[in-house]
């Protein structure tokens, strides 16, 4: 089993930052990825960025250039820039390896003014 706790939502205004990080712990040896997933009111779960082991990332496109996935050692962080209201959603951290995915509770982000 691996255990994920996410920190570091919170309220922001349009066009601020913030830095999520997500910890794993328990059976963490050959995780292949870990990811930040995002769900908003009525909207279904979408991949925000994720991280393979050997440091691949990739990125929803609505987030290119203002989100950046990083990883160390157990830890997974997503800074956040020049955030939209459209940004508001839970934010959720994923852990992946063959046969198994993990997740986290999530932590709430809001973008507003």
């Amino acid at each position: 089993q691996v255990q994920l706790v996410e920190s570091g939502g919170g309220l922001v205004q349009p066009g601020g930052s913030l830095r999520l990080s997500c910890a794993a712990s328990g059976s963490i040896f050959s995780i292949a990825a870990m990811a930040w997933y995002r769900q908003a009111p009525g909207k279904q779960r979408e991949l925000v960025a994720a991280i393979t082991s050997g440091g691949r990332t990739t990125y929803v496109d609505s987030v290119k250039g203002r989100f950046t996935i990083s990883r160390d050692n157990a830890k997974v962080y997503l800074q956040m820039s020049s955030l939209k209201p459209e940004d508001t959603a839970v934010y959720i951290c994923n852990a992946f390896r063959v046969g198994d995915s993990y997740w986290g509770q999530g932590t709430q982000v809001t973008v507003s003014s």
